[in-house]
Parts: structure tokens; sequence; C-alpha cells
């Protein structure tokens, strides 16, 4: 289900870019993207990787339903990752698309 219209931006960031020790630093991807447009992302790799689908349903995209926002939900949620950038010339190493495929593949390798 998608709150409101799914405008809410999120900034997303594939685990493995995400695995570092020592100090404390924000850490971000570089790739905000609307709660929406993410769906329309995963509904777009599963209509490559699962392309028979159940009976009925045309499109992924067709699943999509949408409710009321929630009281005082955010609208965005941003991330400041210049000091890991400045300091250690960190950067991320997956695009979102290819990392969100990665995640998606897990997920339907490990239905558990």
């Amino acid at each position: 289900m998608i709150d409101s219209n799914g405008q809410q931006v999120r900034d997303g960031l594939q685990v493995d870019d995400h695995a570092k020790t020592g100090e404390t630093y924000n850490i971000g991807g570089n790739n905000e993207q609307t709660n929406i447009a993410v769906v329309h992302a995963i509904c777009d790799v599963l209509e490559s990787l699962v392309p028979n689908k159940s009976q009925g349903v045309k499109t992924y995209r067709d699943l999509i339903t949408y409710v009321d926002d929630r009281p005082g939900h955010d609208k965005r949620y941003a991330i400041d990752s210049a000091k890991i950038e400045q300091e250690l010339g960190w950067k991320p190493q997956e695009s979102f698309e290819f990392g969100l495929r990665k995640t998606v593949e897990w997920y339907l390798a490990n239905p558990s």
C-alpha cells in the first residue's frame, strides 16, 4: 500500500555500501526517490524476473493500492553524507537500479 499519493521522498542505499567501521557517519545513496517511484521500479524489476503473474493480474503496478496518509507523516528524509565523502572519499558503489534488482532477487530466492 502507498500512503497518500506516494510522493514522499526517500534516499535509498544498498546494504553492501553501508558496512563501515570506526567513526559515526551519515551514509546516504545520493539518490532520493519518491516512494511511488521506488514501488514502480520494484514492479518493473518483477516484470522482468517473474513475468508469469497470478490470473487476472496484467501488470504488477495493477496491484498497487493507496491508503490515507497518517497524521504527522514526514514528507522527506534526507541524508547529508558530505562528511564521509570528504574524510574518507566514500561514495556509493551500487546504482539504485542494480541494488534494487539485487534486493528483489534476494527476496525471491529467500521467500521465508
